[in-house]
């Protein structure tokens, strides 16, 4: 039974229901015949009281002519075969048969009906001029008797029958049909659900159920796909979680790991630094020579990777205060190009007239922003125009710097705010990290990307209801 399917349910009950409708038919067939016959009865039970009734003053008077007259007006009824007249002695006084029956044949098929002829009692006769009164027996004078034949009730009946069982076996032939089309339409939107309820096991997510033309099934699979975004975005943010814990640890890793290095490297650096500038004391000499020069470039790259490790490893908590953003921004355009004289780079700025005052970090946002400048400054070796645009929209100021140079790659764009991920030589793959984990901790997002034009555009979006 736990085996046995919806689709198999429907044809079962349709056989039953069907089963149950032909016997109550075939029970209706049955009492529609007794009713016919029963009342054909008793229609030519009434013939022959009619007849006994007006045979009275034949059989009175003996006259044979009136009564096969009488005989013969009765023949006229359809299904009346023969008719008899007897007297009291039993005299048979009129005896007529229809030319068309074939007694021999269908005498055993044949029924009867009889009818007493009595005296008509005269109700305004005076019963005292009488001694005694009569009794049925001595009132009857003869008897009338009316055969007749159920051959063509029976036939009307096999007809009726036989035209009941061709609708009731159309019927049945159609209602199944119909029940199976029903099944499959009711189960086909089930069978729908299991298959992709299977494939969701296997991990396909993305699967979706058609909604079925009827609202139960529709409202099942509307049902079922809403299950199947919730999942989806579950699993989605259930990963991220996971990816983000993942990364946190690494980061964590990576920042004991940067201390460690940093604190074993800065101390014999400085030692070298020193040993450097006694050694120019001593030998007289100067930076313009090329292993000196060399020696020193080195010692402040090195330098400046363990300052960005020390930065990363270690991010100052935030000391922020009501500051203006675009004020901000004119002060750190300001201080590259003071360094740029005689650079042919130019900046283009884009500030709204009116002042955005954030509740932010003014030192660390002036590093990310300076970090983000720098790259593109880099990236394009001085030439062309930085594009910086800001903004206030939807609760938010937004900063865009755009430079003209290659554009970021598609297998870089998201890598670019990893720690150590760089394209240059010389790059640490600090500097865009750690702007992404300050504009993080400032509560907002930096985003980077192309432009139509050609170039690298950053984006960073602060709220401006941040506290």
């Amino acid at each position: 039974m736990k085996h046995i399917g919806i689709h198999v349910w429907l044809i079962l009950a349709a056989v039953i229901l069907m089963s149950a409708s032909t016997v109550a038919f075939f029970a209706g067939t049955n009492l529609l015949s007794t009713f016919v016959h029963k009342r054909f009865e008793e229609r030519t039970a009434f013939l022959a009281k009619y007849l006994a009734l007006n045979s009275e003053l034949g059989i009175l008077i003996g006259d044979r002519l009136m009564l096969k007259g009488l005989a013969e007006n009765l023949l006229t009824q359809e299904d009346v075969i023969k008719v008899v007249i007897t007297s009291k002695a039993g005299e048979e006084l009129a005896n007529v048969t229809l030319d068309t029956h074939n007694e021999k044949g269908r005498a055993d098929r044949l029924r009867q009906v009889a009818a007493p002829v009595m005296i008509k009692g005269n109700k305004d006769e005076s019963h005292p001029f009488f001694l005694r009164k009569s009794t049925p027996e001595e009132d009857t004078i003869g008897e009338v008797k009316i055969y007749y034949t159920v051959d063509g009730i029976n036939n009307l009946l096999a007809v009726i029958k036989e035209r009941f069982y061709l609708l009731s076996a159309g019927l049945v032939t159609i209602s199944l049909f119909l029940f199976l089309l029903l099944s499959r339409f009711l189960v086909n939107p089930v069978r729908q659900l299991v298959s992709a309820a299977r494939e969701v096991a296997r991990g396909n997510l993305d699967l979706r159920v058609r909604p079925g033309n009827l609202p139960e099934t529709r409202e099942l699979a509307e049902a079922f796909n809403a299950m199947l975004d919730s999942l989806q975005k579950s699993n989605s943010a259930l990963e991220k979680a996971s990816q983000e814990m993942v990364r946190q640890k690494t980061l964590a890793e990576m920042g004991k790991f940067s201390l460690m290095i940093a604190h074993e490297v800065k101390n014999p650096l400085g030692i070298i630094k020193s040993s450097l500038d006694l050694l120019k004391q001593d030998m007289d000499l100067s930076s313009e020579n090329i292993m000196v020069s060399y020696m020193e470039d080195e010692i402040q790259r090195l330098n400046r990777l363990i300052e960005d490790f020390l930065e990363f490893a270690r991010p100052a908590s935030p000391n922020c205060r009501e500051t203006d953003m675009n004020m901000l921004i004119r002060e750190c355009v300001t201080r590259f190009e003071l360094q740029l004289k005689g650079v042919p780079a130019s900046f283009q700025l884009t500030l709204p007239d009116d002042s955005c005052y954030l509740n932010i970090d003014p030192d660390l946002m002036t590093r990310v922003l300076s970090n983000i400048i720098k790259n593109a400054l880099e990236i394009t070796r001085g030439k062309g125009t930085i594009n910086i645009v800001a903004e206030t929209c939807d609760n938010a100021w937004r900063c865009r710097i755009s430079d003209q140079g290659p554009g970021i790659s598609p297998a870089d764009l998201d890598k670019i705010f990893e720690p150590f991920h760089t394209t240059r030589a010389k790059g640490t793959g600090l500097g865009l990290a750690f702007a992404s984990q300050v504009v993080g901790g400032h509560n907002g997002l930096i985003t980077a990307g192309n432009l139509n034009s050609g170039g690298a555009c950053f984006t960073i979006t602060l709220p401006t209801t941040w506290q």
